[in-house]
């Protein structure tokens, strides 16, 4: 049974009632904004990035860059105004060649291949190759209610692969869904994992002349870890005070500016990138394969850019900044796929997806509808009014709606709460008058169309006196 739905005009301050057989609802006030206008479509279009010949795919929410001759990469995403990647000045609108005695960092989004040194011919010795640096094919496959693109690297005959990769977003939300493709050039079978390796600024105000001091990413611990402390310190200092897994099993990393990498065996799915000065978040989405194997055993590598820590030859510790001189703030958040197995002309598949949000001044996780900045809290006082309160940053334009269980699970009844978009946080501050004694309480994203993108949060209804 299903209460019914206020008219959707009613989108920021709702009174009225709602009735379900023996339920009775009057929202009392609750506080957020209402969505945008509809959308219109999205757009492919080739455009000059700070003297690159860009594509530029873009909707009401979001606006991409790719520079396909550059390695493929996906340069920048904008949303809300936010530019989101590290874009390095000193490359900005130049291209260099493969060079095997350089690399070229022209910042932010490509794809490498896992495992990295140079033991073998079965690890990547990285640096500027035609992985990293040759020019990508650019096609477009679809503009409209939907837009999509396809990259396809060259071959590269030291590692026997080719790379290319499809970029999608709709016309509907700010979800950018990517697939990655490696596919094996040649006559014999060939092992390596994919790597998405996304470089954020970390600079304040995006600047790169200071440090954001209110910079995190976040995801889940393993619970069964096969790590020392949850995660393995790669480079780095083993003690570093900026890396914690805090008491709601959450890995968190505060950005310093120092060369550290942390490997991470998590097994949940989602990272999450946070920036605390302008309360924009970025969450990574991919599908962990419980039974296959990882490289080195991680599915998620964080890096924090800065000054590396060495001994020289007198046995001193020393700080280097590299050939850049001043490293540049960014924190690589990088994803990768299990290793694959691929015979002459096999591929396989990575599949990940990004949704850009909203965020506050705390992190709480993030699902498949958003992210928890202030928890729900549901409590239902003696005379059957149910107060709700939190904050969220939502990944789809729609409205909230409240699922009701009674104790034994039963579903008491759904209603709506409040019109949501992308680009503003939700807070929630109301109350609900009602004659029944619901014991949970799930809140449910469902977009315009009327899908339900998933719950942001389910708690348990508690009992307090009236005040």
């Amino acid at each position: 049974m299903l209460l019914q739905f206020l008219p959707m005009r009613l989108t920021r301050l709702l009174t009225g009632a709602f009735v379900l057989s023996h339920i009775t609802l009057k929202l009392i006030h609750a506080q957020a904004s209402g969505a945008p206008n509809a959308a219109t479509g999205c757009r492919i279009e080739a455009v000059n990035y700070k003297g690159w010949s860009a594509q530029q795919m873009s909707n009401r929410w979001v606006q991409l860059i790719i520079v396909p001759q550059n390695g493929g990469r996906f340069m920048q995403v904008t949303f809300a105004g936010h530019a989101f990647l590290f874009v390095n000045p000193k490359y900005a609108g130049k291209y260099m060649p493969p060079a095997p005695d350089k690399w070229f960092n022209y910042g932010g989004d490509k794809l490498w291949p896992l495992p990295e040194g140079n033991n073998d011919e079965q690890h990547w010795a990285g640096a500027s190759d035609v992985l990293d640096d040759g020019p990508y094919a650019f096609r477009k496959i679809s503009e409209g209610p939907e837009c999509e693109v396809e990259l396809t690297g060259p071959a590269d005959a030291q590692t026997g692969i080719q790379f290319s990769r499809t970029i999608r977003i709709d016309s509907d939300s700010a979800r950018i869904q990517f697939r990655a493709t490696m596919k094996n050039v040649t006559g014999h079978s060939i092992e390596w994992s994919m790597q998405s390796v996304t470089q954020y600024d970390a600079s304040d105000s995006g600047s790169q002349q200071t440090i954001n001091h209110k910079f995190w990413t976040f995801t889940p611990a393993n619970l069964s870890s096969s790590y020392l402390n949850r995660y393995h310190v790669r480079f780095g200092p083993a003690e570093n005070s900026t890396v914690s897994v805090r008491d709601d099993g959450l890995f968190a990393l505060h950005y310093a500016h120092m060369a550290a990498e942390l490997w991470l065996d998590s097994a949940a799915g989602w990272l999450a990138v946070v920036d605390g000065s302008t309360d924009f978040a970025m969450v990574e989405r991919f599908r962990y394969e419980e039974h296959k194997p990882y490289p080195g055993k991680a599915s998620v590598i964080f890096w924090t850019n800065g000054p590396e820590l060495h001994l020289n030859s007198e046995a001193e510790a020393v700080l280097s900044g590299g050939e850049e001189g001043q490293p540049p703030y960014y924190l690589e958040a990088e994803i990768n796929s299990p290793l694959c197995r691929l015979g002459p002309g096999e591929t396989c598949d990575m599949q990940t997806e990004w949704f850009p949000a909203r965020a506050g001044d705390e992190f709480h996780g993030a699902t498949e509808a958003g992210i928890l900045i202030h928890p729900l809290r549901a409590n239902l006082t003696q005379d059957h009014r149910l107060k709700l309160s939190g904050s969220f940053g939502v990944f789809y334009a729609g409205r909230l709606i409240a699922h009701l269980y009674d104790e034994h699970g039963t579903l008491l009844g759904t209603i709506p709460i409040i019109n949501v978009n992308p680009t503003e946080t939700v807070s929630l501050g109301m109350e609900l008058s009602l004659n029944a004694k619901p014991a949970r309480l799930s809140l449910h994203l469902e977009t315009s169309n009327g899908v339900d993108r998933g719950s942001l949060q389910e708690v348990r209804v508690s009992t307090v006196e009236n005040r």
